[in-house]
């Protein structure tokens, strides 16, 4: 069997870090870096006669997910204990959610690269997401072969967002990650740093032969931190089973770990199932109510939505859904080109999107920056926008601009854009002709729309290359290219781009 004989089928469950101050059931710190074990108190080291109390920043902050997502949110869920024995779990259970979860249902709908430079719209169903405390962490190195504890994410608040098996390959997991992550950080419930662990994927994963009904047996990857590993682990894994299964094997139901030193998935042990972990109502905690007054008002405190503002983008500025979506993927770029087109106006809202997604999107991965540290701001780059509208540069001076702009704030550490409005999107205001009339100056970017100029370097173009002016004449359109350019050139890209064309197909007759 081929490749294409087989139907990938996988699901997510995505931990989210909450972003409160103090942990789920305790009132010690969450704050990330602190010295090992200064952060657990009583309540998270499980010692004796202590009794948990319910975070309500941490109920408030799965209600707006669930609000975000389209999901019912419960108006009664109930906290279980998980019971199962590891070195950095005190207590010798977890405090999860199993039977009745805070938040059920709801979807994401995303767009997906087809390969091909184009996209695809999937939707991705949700099956819940229930609130629970974070396990401490093991330290295996400089211990002398022995294991360190740290208990300091002990009791941390984590949203488990669960998905339905709905991707059938690695990049619709990756986009449906992606859009997740942006997500959770649009609604201000987690800071989504990979790095330090507030936001960790685990991918089940399994195949059939395309056209089969039933599911094969999945195999769960454990703790991956960086979309790029999520990719490569699902990759392996996927050939990883189809080659055993047409060797004759079997793939047996485990949880496994990606080893991104050889880009390989290896079993870690064989996967639990619910009974395993004896699930029973935690005694020491009252069932969760969260009545509608409650939801109303966390509703009312909610930001526009990524949805809703890429549906305003192309009903008010008449983008793409493509365009909107991709200004939309996380809250700070939304807020910079709401800036941008305020500043530049509606009218330039599809010349802002392009430079946005663009030429300032380029400079900022070389960079390796994040919008909110654009050396350039959004009032400026507007100004940029606005004397290219007004002919006073052409697109290419206009990037010369820009670079140069870049450069000199950048040297001098002006990092000048901060997202001004953290209850929603909204715009700024700003002088959008600071420094850019002297810098068009200093740089000789100024465009030429003298017509007899224009028309003088047409007639010395036209003189020089009789060879495009003859297969132009005899049918040949890729010659009014050339002499374009030429003409270009010859005016050191100052002309304007759209005289010269009018000129010169009216010289050529």
């Amino acid at each position: 069997m081929s490749r294409t004989d087989w139907e990938v089928v996988i699901g997510l469950e995505v931990h989210s870090q909450l972003n409160t101050q103090s942990k789920i059931f305790s009132g010690a710190s969450i704050a990330f870096g602190a010295e090992p074990n200064v952060q657990a108190c009583a309540v998270d080291i499980a010692l004796p006669g202590v009794l948990p109390v319910l975070n309500k920043g941490a109920v408030e902050r799965a209600i707006r997910f669930g609000l975000a997502v389209g999901a019912t949110v419960s108006p009664k869920s109930i906290f279980a204990r998980k019971n199962y024995f590891y070195p950095d779990l005190p207590k010798g259970y977890q405090i999860s959610q199993y039977e009745l979860p805070v938040v059920q249902g709801g979807h994401l709908d995303l767009l997906v690269p087809d390969g091909k430079g184009g996209h695809y719209e999937k939707r991705v169903n949700l099956t819940r997401a229930h609130l629970e405390e974070d396990a401490g962490k093991s330290l295996h190195e400089d211990f002398h072969g022995m294991t360190g504890i740290d208990l300091n994410r002990a009791g941390t608040p984590l949203l488990e967002i669960v998905s339905e098996p709905d991707m059938r390959s690695s990049a619709e997991a990756v986009a449906y990650a992606k859009a997740l992550h942006a997500l959770v950080r649009w609604i201000d419930i987690c800071d989504g740093n990979m790095q330090e662990g507030s936001f960790r994927c685990d991918a089940n994963v399994s195949v059939r032969p395309r056209g089969q009904a039933e599911f094969g047996t999945r195999r769960e990857i454990k703790n991956l931190n960086s979309f790029r590993f999520l990719q490569q682990a699902i990759d392996y894994e996927i050939q990883w089973q189809i080659e055993l299964i047409e060797d004759g094997g079997k793939v047996q139901q485990a949880t496994v770990l990606f080893d991104p030193d050889t880009g390989e998935t290896r079993a870690m042990r064989s996967k639990e199932d619910a009974h395993d972990y004896r699930y029973f109502p935690d005694p020491d905690l009252l069932p969760l109510v969260i009545g509608a007054d409650w939801i109303d008002r966390v509703k009312g405190e909610m930001p526009e939505l990524p949805a809703a503002l890429s549906a305003r983008f192309q009903g008010e500025y008449g983008l793409s859904a493509y365009d909107a979506t991709t200004l939309t993927a996380s809250r700070e770029t939304a807020q910079f080109y709401v800036d941008a087109v305020a500043a530049a106006g509606a009218a330039n809202a599809k010349t802002c999107a392009n430079w946005v997604m663009g030429e300032l999107a380029a400079r900022l991965n070389k960079a390796e920056l994040d919008i909110t540290a654009s050396p350039v701001s959004a009032v400026q780059l507007a100004g940029i926008i606005l004397k290219i509208a007004d002919g006073t540069i052409n697109n290419s001076g206009a990037k010369t601009l820009f670079a140069q702009m870049w450069d000199n704030m950048a040297q001098r550490g002006s990092f000048s854009y901060i997202a001004a409005t953290i209850g929603g999107i909204g715009a700024v205001g700003g002088n959008t002709g600071a420094g850019v009339d002297g810098l068009i100056e200093s740089l000789g970017l100024k465009q030429v729309t003298d017509s007899g100029a224009i028309e003088a370097i047409i007639d010395e173009v036209l003189a020089a290359n009789q060879k495009s002016v003859e297969e132009f004449r005899a049918g040949k359109e890729k010659a009014f290219n050339a002499l374009v350019g030429q003409c270009m050139k010859a005016s050191k890209g100052k002309a304007n781009p759209a005289q010269v064309n009018a000129l010169l197909k009216k010289k050529l007759g």
